[in-house]
């Protein structure tokens, strides 16, 4: 009876350490109600609901990396918070300087946007939320306004910094963790016994591939030693243990690629229940790596050496399974040989994981219960400062269309007078966004999330509930708001909504007249803002994917004739050919993330769509397919058949066809239909018997044909006269 409780607190505290929401919630719950309870009983007679929003804001954020500089970003919140209050307040009153204080706002929206993409979007929302309250109550001095939301922001430093003591971070542990934690993500992605059908699956496998590329790349390059000075003994340590992440991934990578080659055949259903264990336990044995690198708990130490140690007999098991297969088939052979190499750097992690850990030989009783982890969404604050001097032109775009708006807004509401006015330019400013295609998808749920909180805010103010009640209400809003902000955005604005609500008319008389004007304001706002970004300097994202797409196929080019030399002159898989693998794909991710954007542009704005989506799965398949053929370079056994030395003139040609195509450059259909022609006619070499290794070379090589034909197909004119054209450009 005793042991089912502690089971269950310790899954929520391992949960918890890997889903920070709960915790978050808390903590900004705390900061947000502290400063109004002191203001109801009287302790602070100023203006609470300032100290309370800029509390919040700050205790909102999850940063990750060097104390120090966690330090310096929250204190400059602080004083960014703090700095919009006061101008809000002085400018209140007067329309002309209320305009221009807009603007100075807007321009601030945009820089924070692009100093940092995961915390810009936060200070620069809660910057414009302050400055449009202040803006409507100037009655308040301005000096006492802006200090109570000073005061306020320290609390929430304070509450912040009050828990790094109880759970440290190291910058490049967190890096590290993330990428394993990218690594397990990948690893689920492959499950096949889902509900996802096979092109969803897919889609998810390629999403996934791209976040580890970026997740590598970055802790390679916060694991590099900087200068001449050589790595500490913890860098070396921590990057053989990202090396292993990227190979064991690849690997593992391969493998799914030659399993989902014997699909067509009874190999495929008769294996599929001994692999689909083995996904599982990857996928948790790499996230419970991620927690014991950050944690260095020796508790997750131990549960990560029960878990190789399963996934090792599993990985045994699915290798004798398939072993009795291979008699009738080649391919099954191949496989087994691809497990081997798995089971390789599975075999190293326990040794370099330890090795990362200062707490390896302390032991106790820990549980080893093997429940399933939870991917862990958090990024280090390393990786999200934008050094670079260039600003994206559409970050220009949008702060010009935001200053606009904003500016509008802001004059009609103080020209007018309207009451609650300023729900207008507060709601731009939570629905506009950088694009077209993001608005669009956010707008609807911001708006219905806004409606409806606002109206249900309305209902209970109507009911004039005790003042402890409306307490408690708003506490439970702003803890709703924060743990639900990354699992479900309707919701988390729904909660804010009524939080705002709550908050700023409480101690107002409620009437019809105030709550339709709140109500048709944010409307106007949400219209506005769709209409802005449709008309007003809009980016479509059709007009960017065309050169990223060109970007990516020649970048697979370069990655195929690395791999042919190596093949001709029987090398390995070596760095260079490593760093171009890497390179493409990256480029591939950045193809995915633009077709993503562009599906969610006007319809008018998609065309070619299907056609561009085609040719990008085609070239994020050919990329697999190489990759399989790099783990079979073996170093002085040459592959220099004359065929397969055509292939790699063909896939070239090809690919540089596509670029151009795709780049929208003059690349004739006649070009395009000869070497169509000559890949559709394309034989590769027919393997000596028994030699799996040609198998596999020569199998890959008819597989990437077969792509880079119906690549080719996609990017040719329909044969139908009559029918449209689907140009990229």
């Amino acid at each position: 009876m005793t042991q089912a409780p502690q089971a269950s607190i310790d899954k929520l505290a391992e949960r918890e350490a890997l889903y920070p929401e709960l915790g978050r919630a808390l903590r900004t719950t705390v900061a947000f109600m502290v400063p109004l309870i002191l203001g109801h009983y009287g302790l602070l007679t100023g203006p609470v609901v300032f100290a309370a929003i800029a509390a919040q804001n700050v205790a909102l954020i999850d940063i990750r990396g060097d104390y120090g500089v966690r330090l310096g970003l929250l204190l400059g919140k602080a004083l960014i918070l703090t700095a919009a209050t006061w101008l809000g307040c002085m400018v209140g009153g007067s329309l002309v300087a209320a305009v221009l204080a807009t603007a100075l706002i807007a321009v601030g929206m945009g820089l924070w946007r692009h100093l940092s993409a995961d915390y810009g979007p936060s200070v620069a929302a809660a910057s414009a939320l302050l400055f449009l309250i202040a803006l409507a109550t100037p009655e308040i001095p301005s000096a006492h306004v802006a200090r109570y939301a000073f005061c306020g922001a320290l609390w929430g430093v304070a509450l912040q910094a009050s828990f790094w003591p109880f759970r440290p971070q190291h910058p490049l542990r967190q890096s590290l963790a993330e990428t394993w934690l990218a690594v397990g993500e990948l690893f689920a992605a492959l499950a096949l016994e889902d509900e996802r059908d096979e092109t969803t699956r897919q889609h998810d496998i390629a999403q996934k591939e791209a976040v580890l590329r970026s997740a590598l790349d970055h802790t390679s390059a916060l694991l590099a030693p900087a200068g001449a000075t050589p790595p500490s003994r913890l860098q070396q340590r921590l990057d053989a243990l990202n090396l292993t992440a990227a190979r064991l991934a690849t690997r593992v990578g391969v493998f799914n690629t030659a399993f989902e080659a014997l699909r067509p055949g009874p190999e495929f259903a008769q294996l599929a229940p001994a692999v689909q264990p083995v996904f599982t336990s990857l996928t948790n044995t790499a996230r419970t790596v991620a927690l014991a690198v950050v944690s260095r708990q020796p508790a997750h130490l131990a549960t990560a050496e029960v878990r190789l140690s399963r996934l090792t007999n599993l990985i045994a098991v699915l290798q004798a399974r398939i072993t009795s297969h291979a008699v009738t088939s080649p391919r099954c052979t191949e496989l087994v040989q691809l497990l081997r190499q798995v089971a390789a750097q599975v075999a190293v992690l326990l040794p370099q994981l330890s090795a990362t850990s200062d707490r390896a030989a302390e032991s106790g009783a820990f549980s080893l219960e093997l429940f399933d982890l939870d991917a862990w969404t958090l990024r280090p604050f390393a990786a999200t400062l934008n050094q670079s001097r260039r600003i994206d032109p559409a970050l220009v775009r949008f702060t010009a269309r935001l200053a606009v708006l904003l500016m509008v807004g802001v004059g009609l509401f103080e020209y007018w007078h309207l009451p609650r006015g300023y729900w207008l330019p507060l709601t731009i400013v939570v629905v506009l966004q950088p694009d077209y295609g993001s608005t669009r998808q956010r707008a609807a749920q911001r708006l219905i999330g806004t409606l409806i909180g606002g109206i249900l805010a309305s209902l209970l103010l109507w009911l004039k509930l005790p003042a402890l009640v409306l307490l408690a209400a708003t506490a439970a809003t702003i803890f709703g708001f924060a743990y639900m902000l990354r699992k479900n955005y309707a919701l988390a604005v729904f909660f804010i909504t009524l939080m705002i609500v709550l908050l700023t008319e409480a101690s107002s008389a409620v009437t019809l007249e105030f709550t339709i004007s709140r109500l048709v304001a944010t409307a106007a706002g949400g219209g506005l803002a769709m209409l802005a970004a449709l008309l007003f300097w809009p980016v479509w994202e059709r007009q960017r994917f065309p050169a990223y797409l060109a970007d990516a196929l020649r970048a697979n080019r370069v990655y195929l004739q690395l791999l042919q030399a190596r093949l001709t002159a029987g090398g390995s898989y070596d760095a260079p050919a490593i760093a171009a693998k890497r390179r493409v794909e990256t480029a591939n991710g950045v193809v995915f993330a633009s077709l993503q954007r562009m599906a969610a542009d006007p319809k008018h704005q998609q065309y070619g769509l299907t056609q561009a989506a085609a040719i990008a799965n085609g070239n994020q398949r050919l990329t697999r397919a190489l990759t399989t053929i790099a783990l079979h370079l073996t170093p002085g056994s040459p592959l220099a058949q004359p065929e397969a030395a055509r292939f790699g003139t063909l896939a070239g040609d090809a690919l540089e066809a596509l670029a151009v195509s795709a780049g929208a450059s003059a690349e004739s259909p006649a070009a395009l239909a000869h070497l169509l022609s000559a890949l559709e006619s394309y034989q590769a070499p027919i393997p000596a018997a028994n030699v799996a290794r040609e198998h596999w070379v020569f199998g890959q090589m008819s597989r990437a044909a077969l792509e880079l034909s119906a690549m080719l197909l996609a990017a040719s004119p329909p044969t139908d006269a009559t029918a449209p054209v689907t140009a990229l450009g």
